[in-house]
């Protein structure tokens, strides 16, 4: 796969996972109330941003009615609302908000991806869906050829990032970058790494995540890159 939009059309057309494809049609089918009147997407959700991108955002997996009904990552959730909002702020998004795929909305020096492509179940991908889903991932991150810095929305994004890294061939700093919110860590390829508590309304609601807390790593990325 040479360029993004091919790799993105890979990734929509994907039926490799049988538990994945299951849930995501019977969601687009099933829907919610308040969005009984959409066309729910119902596939896997491709990446979204700028091909050029300095500034890589990576979370865990599309949401049942969010990226799973809209099509895009990270649109019409909760957790859309708090990324785009920071995006916004330091100047990565053209707007605060993302609610469809034909709002308007465009990112500038920012790509935003996902280590699982569809939604699953509970949220919780099983083990042999993160590995067979790696593999877009490492061509996502590969064609990604100007990113430097790397925002990781939660554990499991932050160590699976790691892993397909390794699997490239690239030297792990000893000890391994562990997980943590607002850490940094340069890596020894040139990329620094940034982790961040996940958006989600489980971290939002009971305040383990506030907006200047989500707001400083937004902050420290911008500033990395304009330094860069």
């Amino acid at each position: 796969m040479r360029t993004l939009a091919v790799l993105n059309e890979a990734i929509s057309d994907c039926t490799a996972c049988p538990r994945l494809v299951t849930y995501r049609q019977m969601i687009a089918q099933q829907k919610r109330k308040q969005y009984r009147d959409w066309t729910y997407w119902g596939r896997p959700v491709p990446g979204f941003g700028d091909p050029k991108a300095r500034l890589y955002v990576l979370g865990l997996a599309p949401a049942a009615h969010g990226g799973n009904r809209t099509g895009r990552v990270f649109t019409g959730d909760r957790s859309g609302d708090w990324l785009y909002d920071a995006l916004y702020r330091y100047g990565f998004a053209n707007q605060p908000s993302s609610t469809h795929r034909d709002d308007g909305l465009s990112l500038t020096d920012c790509y935003i991806g996902a280590t699982v492509r569809c939604a699953p179940p509970e949220n919780k991908p099983a083990p042999e869906e993160f590995e067979c889903c790696s593999r877009f991932l490492g061509t996502e991150i590969r064609l990604l050829k100007n990113h430097r810095v790397v925002i990781v929305l939660g554990k499991i994004a932050f160590d699976h990032y790691l892993k397909v890294c390794r699997r490239q061939g690239h030297t792990m700093a000893i000890p391994l970058p562990k997980f943590g919110h607002d850490v940094t860590y340069q890596l020894p390829w040139g990329v620094t790494l940034l982790g961040s508590y996940h958006p989600s309304q489980q971290n939002t609601f009971t305040g383990k995540l506030t907006r200047p807390m989500f707001h400083a790593v937004f902050r420290k990325a911008r500033k990395e890159i304009d330094c860069a």
